[in-house]
């Protein structure tokens, strides 16, 4: 388990509506410094928290932050791009693009983080999935999901040797900007993000932090026909 208190966290994204809360409830439970990382890092008005700029695509500005940030102790990789992309329609290159952002990214983050959280005792990696990991929504962002999810489980079992916890965080829709175009029930980042950090202290490798990741977890055991009716139909 890991503990926030006096901890050092590193949000990727942190100017988004859950990267923002992850940076809030951080300091809330205790964390001494937060590196608020974002393309274009805003003013936060508080001294414990110190923006840097990130481009997850980028690997000199990877290096540049972990270089930065050599004294974290948490890193939560949030930073990501939504699209609905067709697999069938979408040129390769913007299928490529999300990837490069929400796959190979995190990944980037972790490869360039890890020593730092193994110098530092450990620490965690906390990795922002999503329902749609585990079930297609017929598009690329959802593959993407699903192969950061996969990436996170063999993350997991490299970085147990170096005593780093490693936690997959799925949520379905969250009332974010992202999100703001979509017409659906939605959580309260608030409740996400306090569920998330309730599980990384508690030591848990996987936090459902809702009831539509539960569901879509629960299903998977189910048949095909039941986790997509449109089969059935067809």
């Amino acid at each position: 388990m890991t503990d926030l208190q006096n901890a050092v966290v590193l949000v990727t994204g942190a100017n988004g509506g859950l990267g923002t809360e992850f940076v809030r409830q951080a300091l809330e439970r205790g964390a001494t410094r937060v590196y608020a990382t974002a393309r274009n890092p805003r003013d936060w008005a508080d001294e414990r928290v110190v923006p840097l700029a990130l481009d997850v695509t980028d690997e000199a500005s990877i290096a540049a932050v972990a270089a930065a940030a050599s004294d974290t102790t948490v890193l939560v990789n949030n930073a990501g791009a939504a699209s609905g992309s067709s697999m069938l329609a979408a040129p390769l290159d913007e299928v490529r693009a999300l990837f490069e952002t929400n796959v190979f990214g995190p990944l980037a983050v972790a490869q360039a983080f890890a020593p730092v959280l193994a110098a530092n005792g450990g620490g965690a990696l906390v990795d922002i999935h999503s329902a749609l990991s585990w079930h297609a929504g017929g598009n690329a962002y959802s593959a993407t999901k699903a192969a950061l999810w996969s990436i996170t489980n063999s993350l997991r079992l490299e970085l147990a040797g170096r005593d780093t916890q490693v936690v997959g965080a799925h949520l379905g829709y969250t009332d974010t900007p992202m999100t703001a175009h979509l017409d659906v029930p939605k959580s309260n980042p608030v409740d996400i993000v306090r569920a998330i950090y309730d599980g990384l202290e508690a030591g848990d490798h996987e936090v459902l932090a809702d009831d539509t990741s539960v569901s879509v977890k629960s299903a998977l055991s189910g048949s095909l026909e039941a986790l997509y009716p449109q089969l059935a139909a067809s």
